[in-house]
């Protein structure tokens, strides 16, 4: 049965793991995502569900156990925080290379370097524009809310095993450490053996019933047969573009002026976009859900509509390249943001769409 209870951010991700009947996870503590560990260590799901949780040695070490799990075709995840995510990029690439399902989990912190250990939102080209090395993508879903937190998790994986691609759950420290009300999903029993065959039958588990083994790797020596590999890779991003575009929203039929927005600048967004109809400006916002796919079909549907486009970032103007390439030109863009940690209050928000498009 369903239950409501009072989580952070975090504990939701945690919570919504064991739910869905995830076989594993492996992590590293960094601030601000070290209550999901800490909170699947309060859980004990392995005595429960039988999921494992382990603290790895390093980001490197979990990373790598979530290919090797990932390999097998079971429900894996892990979680970091930006200087952490940086680390796993190797194995990221590796996973997406092989085709493997897979769920990572980022709660943003600030740089570069080692940075501040408060909100950023900094780490969208590190994800969005695949981070590692090679032409790959992750689908990366942007929560704004704790029930979002939970609600990804099982979408993240369902996703994750339909397109054979690690997802990325890009949240922020101010989303992962606010508390919310959340209802939490039934419990799922994890899959059986047998459903992990019938449902990964490239998985690679020792099961070969005098067939050849499948193998699991991202290698290949020769070009032409890398060239193929990568095509094929190609076109499954062109149909998740295609398919799994998600975004969110409000008073943006009459809008004159239209904010873009996701995780916890979508919810200052909307507040600042309130005040700004309130001294009649007429302000929509549109909330990217996917930030890959990016809805760039919506926001340049916008670009014949209104007077003029704001992205809030908390970052120095990342997501705003992307607003620029969807529009091509039709409207005027500007970037607003903070930096190191800081995060905004609606009235800067309002002030500064006056300043860079209103007036």
């Amino acid at each position: 049965m369903e239950e409501i209870v009072l989580l952070k951010g975090n504990e939701a991700i945690s919570h919504a793991a064991v739910r869905c009947g995830a076989d594993g996870y492996f992590g590293y503590p960094i601030t601000p995502q070290s209550e999901i560990l800490e909170t699947l260590a309060e859980l004990k799901p392995w005595e429960t569900t039988g999921m494992v949780v382990l603290q790895a040695e390093s980001e490197v070490a979990a990373i790598n156990m979530v290919y090797g799990g990932a390999g097998t075709g079971k429900m894996v995840m892990t979680s970091s925080s930006s200087p952490g995510i940086s680390l796993k990029q190797e194995g990221i690439s590796y996973i997406a290379g092989a085709e493997l399902p897979c769920l990572i989990v980022n709660v943003m912190r600030g740089g570069p370097g080692l940075g501040t250990i408060q909100p950023s939102q900094a780490d969208y080209f590190q994800t969005v524009k695949g981070g590692g090395h090679g032409d790959y993508r992750l689908i990366t879903l942007a929560p704004s809310s704790v029930q979002e937190m939970a609600d990804f998790v099982s979408t993240g994986f369902d996703l994750a095993f339909k397109y054979r691609n690690p997802v990325m759950i890009l949240t922020d420290g101010v989303i992962g450490q606010m508390m919310e009300k959340v209802v939490l999903p039934e419990q799922k029993p994890r899959r059986t053996e047998k459903e992990v065959l019938e449902q990964c039958p490239w998985a690679a588990n020792g099961r070969t019933k005098g067939r050849k083994p499948n193998v699991i790797t991202s290698l290949e020596l020769q070009p032409e047969p890398m060239e193929q590999n990568n095509l094929r890779f190609q076109a499954k991003y062109k149909v998740i573009e295609e398919n799994e575009v998600r975004f969110e929203e409000i008073n943006c039929d009459d809008a004159d002026y239209l904010i873009v927005a996701f995780g916890s600048m979508a919810r200052i967004g909307q507040k600042a976009m309130e005040l700004a109809r309130e001294e009649g400006i007429k302000v929509g916002i549109l909330r990217p859900i996917t930030l890959w796919p990016f809805p760039t079909k919506a926001i340049a549907g916008y670009a014949e509509q209104v007077k003029g486009m704001l992205s809030l970032e908390l970052n120095a103007g990342q997501m705003v390249e992307d607003i620029r390439l969807a529009v091509n030109g039709k409207v005027k863009v500007e970037h607003f943001g903070r930096l190191g940690g800081i995060v905004p209050d609606p009235d800067e928000i309002v002030k500064a769409l006056k300043e860079k498009l209103v007036n």
